[in-house]
């Protein structure tokens, strides 16, 4: 997947919008400022989650990190994969190491977001 089409949070989450739902990820700088991650928790499907507010966590083998929502609605669907293999977001953070879809219930969210050459100037890029 091509990262240019998503948008970006300061937490270092990346948002797929795709018609009203939102697959829900974070980026290859955080995948490898974090290292090897060992374990990820996720909200259940039928959750609500609200945009900037903590969803699950993500821990590595140093750290343990929030996992921030980047837009309020209800949690769809959640990656099972992570389950077994929560590494998968360190080889494929933009693609099989996705975390959540959510349908949106506040798409002007998206708005306070940023798109692929802001983030990439906050990382330094």
């Amino acid at each position: 997947m091509d990262p240019k089409n998503l948008k970006f949070t300061k937490e270092h989450e990346w948002v797929r919008v795709d018609g009203d739902e939102a697959t829900i990820g974070i980026t290859d700088f955080a995948a490898g400022e974090l290292g090897d991650i060992v374990f990820v928790e996720l909200p259940k499907v039928g959750a609500s989650v609200t945009a900037m507010q903590s969803m699950g966590t993500i821990e590595a083998v140093k750290t343990v990190a929030d996992l921030y929502a980047p837009v309020s609605g209800v949690v769809t669907a959640i990656n099972h994969s992570l389950e077994q293999g929560p590494d998968l977001v360190n080889k494929d953070p933009f693609g099989d190491g996705w975390f959540v879809r959510v349908k949106i219930s506040n798409a002007k969210e998206l708005d306070g977001l940023m798109d692929h050459a802001a983030y990439q100037r906050m990382i330094g890029k």
